[in-house]
């Protein structure tokens, strides 16, 4: 068995293909690759649960990057939230570049 994440088209019911040996055609998965491997392999709850938080994370960042320029500046106007400020907080935090502050 092999898998492999989704990268186009991916959505609701399409995550993860599912190669089995004896079909020819993967399976389209709809729950990630991670949470496939969780139910095979034991893996800590904590990476577990810290790869699904990253996974959503870039689910997230994929459908901030459709947002339009127009659309953002009325989100921002009209709900102060400024998308840019976001997409960019989450790019970090997927590069793992965050700055951790230690409160003494």
């Amino acid at each position: 068995m092999a898998l492999e994440p989704i990268e186009n088209d991916r959505g609701p019911g399409r995550r993860t293909f599912v190669y089995v040996e004896e079909l020819i055609n993967p399976m389209v998965a709809s729950r990630t690759e991670t949470s496939i491997v969780a139910n095979i392999a034991k893996v800590p709850k904590e990476v577990m649960e810290s790869t699904a938080a990253m996974e959503l994370l870039q689910d997230i960042l994929d459908d901030i990057l459709q947002i339009g320029p127009m659309l953002r500046k009325s989100i921002k106007k009209e709900a102060g939230l400024d998308i840019g400020k976001i997409e960019k907080r989450i790019e970090e935090i997927l590069r793992h570049e965050i700055e951790i502050e230690f409160k003494c």
